[in-house]
């Protein structure tokens, strides 16, 4: 166990990570794209020990140093050489002593549709090399660009619908426009500002997911800037028209006022 453990433990010394951003349709839909990211290999001038080694005259090449105190030994790294049993004598010029060289490359990968913030793609076998020969993955880490119109959330996405008050108080049909075209919505007699309306299956299919999520349309009530004096007259009228139900507010304030009269001077 202990063995497998240290070689996958050095493996993972070989990952490479590179964050890649896409754009929330990309993102939702799923595309190529190409990624630049760097990877290092051992030098070949020095054979990856980045230079001349002679064995390290303090600890004699083991790494570490041993105390006695009492009958008790205790073992520290050694602090000459860092626990490497040898010392760097002259550096070598490719690598300027680090033992490997870095290389940049740029790969295409494909991106699956319904990837979201914070998931990552594994491109087996392209990460660093190591000196046995063993190389590692490289990882790419997804960050998604916030859309001006469409939220996600999870594989549900929502998307503001501005509806006039007139609208809203009588009810109609207007467009709205999806992640994948257009679509006609009713909007209910006396809609409330913020009211969601539900289309089923029009959200995104997640990345390990084998259903879409929805498309949740909000209702956002807009008021005009300013009335013409006849659209105020209108309103004026319409207002008078319903009489009591206009009033409302004068029975809700009157049954608190009872509640508080007591309490104020």
């Amino acid at each position: 166990g202990g063995r497998s453990g240290g070689a996958r433990r050095s493996r993972e010394m070989l990952d490479v990570a590179v964050e890649l951003e896409l754009d929330f349709l990309e993102a939702a839909f799923g595309c190529k794209k190409e990624v630049a990211y760097t990877w290092t290999k051992p030098c070949t001038d020095c054979g990856g020990t980045g230079g001349t080694r002679a064995t390290c005259d303090f600890c004699g090449g083991r790494g570490q140093v041993y105390q006695r105190q009492g009958f008790m030994t205790f073992s520290q790294t050694c602090p000459k050489c860092h626990g490497q049993g040898s010392m760097l004598t002259s550096t070598c010029k490719t690598c300027h002593g680090k033992g490997k060289i870095s290389i940049e490359e740029t790969i295409e990968i494909t991106i699956p549709e319904g990837i979201d913030r914070g998931q990552r793609l594994r491109v087996g076998g392209r990460g660093s090399l190591g000196q046995n020969g063993a190389r590692g993955d490289l990882y790419v880490v997804i960050d998604v660009r916030e859309d001006e119109a469409f939220v996600r959330h999870d594989d549900d996405v929502y998307i503001e619908a501005p509806v006039f008050f007139t609208l809203a108080a009588l009810g109609g049909t207007i467009d709205v426009t999806t992640l994948r075209g257009q679509k006609s919505i009713e909007i209910p007699r006396g809609a409330r500002d913020k009211q969601q309306i539900m289309i089923k299956n029009e959200g995104i299919k997640g990345a390990t997911s084998s259903r879409r999520g929805n498309l949740i349309v909000q209702i956002r009530l807009v008021y005009p800037e300013k009335f013409t004096k006849e659209q105020e007259e209108l309103l004026q009228k319409l207002h008078e028209s319903f009489g009591q139900d206009g009033q409302l507010h004068k029975g809700f304030f009157d049954e608190v006022l009872e509640r508080v009269k007591g309490w104020f001077s």
